[in-house]
């Protein structure tokens, strides 16, 4: 049983899902590994992960639509706002979703299905430099 441990950077343009399977994928392959289980973490509370649909943008669109219609932002809305208002409803965001995957690896590679990429999920309006640890468990 082999391990191994990755820090990924991920620059975000402010508030919406971000597709970052491709530098996972990358780094998965490079371990060759063959069966294992990798373990994403977001070291955020105002981002999380999500697996979800790569192939039509529309998706993202009603995802974010969504959220911002489930968690508001907005003035005296919150106590916590020392942020900024948009402050507070990422971290409701971020509790709603999540800020761990574990994705299985088969044959050196991600289990994904056809229409599946992972998304870091920005909640705050600004960009924002998100660090993410991967960790792999295998042979």
């Amino acid at each position: 049983m082999r391990q191994a441990v990755h820090y990924v950077v991920v620059e975000t343009r402010g508030k919406g899902l971000r597709d970052i399977t491709a530098p996972i994928a990358d780094w998965v392959a490079m371990q060759a590994m063959q069966t294992a289980l990798l373990t994403i973490w977001c070291r955020h509370t105002s981002a999380s992960l999500t697996v979800q649909e790569n192939a039509d943008p529309t998706v993202r669109e009603d995802i974010n639509r969504f959220f911002d219609a489930l968690v508001p932002e907005g003035n005296g809305r919150y106590v916590h706002d020392d942020e900024g208002l948009d402050d507070m409803p990422a971290h409701l965001r971020s509790m709603l979703t999540q800020t761990q995957l574990s994705v299985p690896v088969a044959d050196g590679a991600m289990v994904l299905g056809t229409w599946q990429g992972i998304y870091l999920f920005e909640h705050r309006k600004r960009p924002h430099r998100r660090e993410l640890v991967l960790h792999l468990l295998g042979d």
